[in-house]
């Protein structure tokens, strides 16, 4: 890297409805003229890096951002897998998408899945239908259907194995990794303390998520945390605050940024060059790096 810009992968978290700050993230960088040239999303993340991976200007990032709502997603299923179906997510996004295969894209893009038998992390990307891929990447277990790709798998939501999908973005080729953690603020709408049943599961799997995620974030350069925590994973009629909020966090940043790409480019020692890479502490297997078939 001396001497040449290291080459600058995204990776954006899963978290519903908190993933709208991923926007306004990007929109600092675009404004700020950080460059990326790779993008990796779980869940939520997904849907917005596929869309600025496919050539969606900002603004029309924004406006799909503040247009989407739940009944987009899904639809009552008549299934003992799940509550919904997520086909809809998928048709939706397939008909908004400027571009709609892997191999078409512009910027290289990858969505985390989750195979729910081996609990390992499937990786797609470089060819096949990318609707499909961010629905697989969105499917909540036990709310959604899991969805079955050509290969007999039954596909789950990425957050349960990759929530910041910083190793996708650097098996991408990105040499340094921005993560944006949308769940890096907590549960705050919750008080001091859960008071009822629900509130104590949710918390539950925040400490979950959290330990999970942890390998992930070390395996990032920086790492930008929106402080939307008071905001709860089903407020999508919030999306125009959580932009505003992910843009906030992303100027903040820039400094860093730039300091870690000056640092980069020289060929200073950074801690990241000796970072573990792989998918091991923190993950229950390999990754598979999938083609997502013709469909």
């Amino acid at each position: 890297m001396t001497n040449s810009r290291p080459s600058i992968g995204l990776a954006l978290s899963g978290g519903a409805a908190r993933g709208m700050a991923h926007i306004g993230v990007l929109r600092a960088l675009v404004e700020k003229q950080i460059p990326i040239d790779y993008i990796a999303g779980t869940s939520a993340g997904s849907i917005v890096g596929a869309a600025f991976a496919a050539g969606m200007s900002i603004d029309e990032l924004e406006k799909l951002g503040r247009e989407l709502r739940w009944r987009h997603v899904g639809r009552v299923a008549m299934s003992r897998l799940g509550v919904q179906s997520n086909e809809r997510l998928e048709r939706y996004i397939r008909k908004r998408l400027p571009i709609t295969r892997f191999e078409n894209l512009p910027l290289p893009f990858a969505a985390v899945a989750t195979d729910l038998h081996s609990g390992t992390p499937v990786v797609m990307r470089d060819q096949g239908d990318i609707a499909f891929a961010i629905r697989a990447s969105c499917a909540i277990p036990g709310w959604y259907v899991p969805v079955v790709d050509p290969q007999g798998r039954s596909l789950v939501d990425g957050g349960l194995v990759a929530v910041v999908p910083s190793a996708a973005a650097r098996e991408l080729g990105a040499d340094l990794v921005i993560a944006v953690d949308v769940n890096a603020d907590g549960a705050k709408f919750f008080g001091s303390r859960a008071s009822h049943l629900i509130g104590v599961m949710l918390q539950s799997l925040m400490v979950v998520q959290k330990t999970a995620s942890h390998q992930q974030v070390l395996n990032s350069d920086v790492v930008i945390r929106p402080r939307i925590g008071h905001v709860r994973w089903d407020r999508l009629g919030l999306a125009a605050e959580m932009i505003d909020a992910g843009y906030e966090a992303g100027l903040e940043s820039i400094p860093e940024i730039l300091a870690v790409i000056d640092a980069a480019t020289k060929d200073q020692p950074r801690s990241v060059v000796e970072r573990d890479r792989d998918w091991e502490t923190g993950r229950p297997g390999e990754p598979e790096i999938v083609r997502v078939g013709d469909r």
